[in-house]
């Protein structure tokens, strides 16, 4: 089975789940999350390294003010009591996002569960949270220059190299799957999906079980990924 080293989800549709139902956003928001714990055990059990999940975006603080705010409490809750499972399971989490413009209990909750989880092992859960692809490769500009300034000889810096000045140096994403029917990147992971796969769907992301990531990943295994290549079967 051919399983992407490094998937990556944009976890859209939670508040439109949710109005369907006649519920409130916060409720679709909830389902969620209780959605992303499931799947990414599943995804490590398959054989994923590295699941990236697109949380909370700096675009989204022009949300409403109540939204915002519970879906900063929902991110309090369960990274101080809802993941032992992942950690159970042996999964590294960590936090990728501009932290320094959270609130300060949010802040913390994110230290508790990057410090409980550092020794584990068998997987990556990288939440990006008040993110932007944007930002993360102008903050990994900011840190390289200060490293030329500092004396790094750049004659021979390559491509590869900037992963390095990224909020994580997590490898190249092999798949993007977004949910919720939007056809878009969305300043998600910019420098990290170069050669990626893509994956949309049409289901919201509370709905997204672990049927649907199968689907995903086995559109996947039928792509011929040749990164500026030619198709070897087609012009053998």
């Amino acid at each position: 089975m051919n399983v992407p080293n490094h998937v990556a989800i944009i976890m859209d549709g939670n508040g439109r789940w949710a109005e369907k139902r006649g519920l409130k956003r916060s409720m679709g928001h909830l389902e969620g999350s209780k959605t992303l714990e499931k799947l990414a055990i599943h995804a490590i059990d398959m054989g994923v390294s590295i699941l990236s999940v697109y949380a909370f975006s700096t675009d989204n603080f022009k949300r409403s003010e109540e939204e915002v705010k519970y879906l900063m409490d929902l991110v309090v809750k369960y990274f101080n009591t809802k993941f032992e499972k992942i950690n159970k399971k042996g999964v590294k989490v960590v936090i990728s996002g501009r932290k320094e413009n959270l609130r300060a209990d949010v802040i913390e909750a994110i230290k508790n569960i990057e410090e409980k989880t550092k020794n584990n092992t068998k997987g990556i859960l990288n939440i990006c949270l008040n993110y932007g692809g944007q930002e993360e490769i102008i903050d990994g500009a900011i840190k390289l220059a200060k490293d030329i300034k500092n004396g790094l000889d750049i004659k021979s810096f390559k491509r590869e190299d900037f992963y390095h000045y990224l909020y994580h140096e997590l490898p190249p994403i092999d798949l993007l799957i977004r949910t919720g029917g939007e056809e878009r990147v969305s300043n998600f992971m910019l420098y990290q999906m170069s050669y990626s796969e893509f994956y949309f769907t049409d289901t919201y992301f509370p709905d997204f079980d672990k049927s649907e990531f199968n689907k995903a990943i086995f559109m996947y295994e039928n792509r011929d990924r040749r990164f500026g290549g030619l198709n070897h079967k087609k012009n053998s």
